[in-house]
């Protein structure tokens, strides 16, 4: 399933959020070019595990390298992404979004007591469980038979979903005060916010001509700052930020047979066939041609 964003970079997430809040995903990444996911932040937690390679887990401005076994558990409302950098075959990378509201209502006691406390924690944006720590052994079982559960779907499979999510969260809870720490500074909570805003002004303006002052002005800072802001958080200038996500929108517009190369390449913001191709094919490795043979 397609990581879809909205204008305020939350994934849209398809899970029904009053019968059964919690949606499994697998094998999003080769899907994906280079096989990563872009920034994107939802109010749900996340769990996600590495199976077969290295991969980088973008946590706000930190990097966490997950090797094969390894899960990560992102708390709700923070920014993050994944790429993978090591293995030869797109890891499946499992993992689950869901609500605290699973465990209980809001208005309940068990959420109240035991899910707001982890919410609410600032200073735990992640939790990492390493596959050769012997005290994350439990977890990681119970991680694993959840998305066995979730694949499967079995008659009775909500009620055990929810037995182990549980567990998972109250070994949380119970050892909050033991896990490491990460302080997010004023000044980093606010590039979150100028990129946010910035991000949401080229979904919303990416088949129109737009110049790197027009990025900044969303955000209302210098385009050097706006730079430095990219940068940081995704290692590029806006303007590449800008081009990657014109061409995933081709992409997704390239399964449409009644549009031509041409009419894509200007719907998504692009003068030339010749420079959409070519930029296509630097990140995708090869022609937009190919995708459309695909699909006929």
């Amino acid at each position: 399933m397609p990581i879809i964003l909205d204008r305020q970079l939350r994934e849209q997430i398809p899970h029904n959020a009053t019968e059964f809040p919690i949606t499994y995903f697998h094998d999003e990444l080769e899907a994906l070019p280079g096989w990563a996911g872009p920034l994107h932040w939802h109010p749900d937690f996340e769990i996600a595990t590495s199976k077969t390679g290295v991969l980088d887990y973008q946590v706000g401005q930190q990097h966490i390298m997950l090797e094969a076994g390894d899960s990560v558990f992102v708390n709700g409302n923070i920014l993050h992404g994944i790429t993978q950098v090591s293995g030869d075959i797109p890891d499946p990378m499992p993992n689950i979004v869901f609500s605290g509201t699973l465990i209980g209502p809001q208005t309940s006691t068990i959420y109240q007591k035991f899910v707001q406390p982890i919410i609410q924690c600032d200073t735990l944006p992640f939790v990492v469980f390493r596959h050769d720590d012997e005290k994350c052994q439990k977890i990681l079982e119970l991680i694993d038979d959840t998305y066995s559960l979730m694949s499967n779907m079995d008659h009775t499979y909500e009620m055990a979903v929810q037995r182990k999510v549980s567990l998972i969260l109250e070994y949380i809870y119970a050892n909050l005060e033991s896990f490491p720490r990460s302080e997010f500074s004023r000044i980093q909570i606010n590039n979150q916010i100028r990129l946010q805003k910035m991000l949401s002004f080229i979904y919303d303006h990416y088949s129109e001509q737009v110049t790197l002052d027009d990025i900044a002005r969303a955000a209302d800072i210098s385009r050097s700052e706006a730079g430095r802001c990219f940068n940081t958080y995704m290692g590029c200038s806006p303007v590449d930020a800008l081009i990657r996500y014109r061409l995933q929108t081709a992409h997704e517009l390239l399964g449409e047979k009644n549009k031509s190369l041409q009419e894509i390449s200007f719907a998504c913001g692009f003068n030339s066939v010749n420079y959409f191709s070519r930029q296509f094919k630097k990140i995708y490795g090869y022609p937009p041609g190919f995708v459309k043979e695909l699909g006929k």
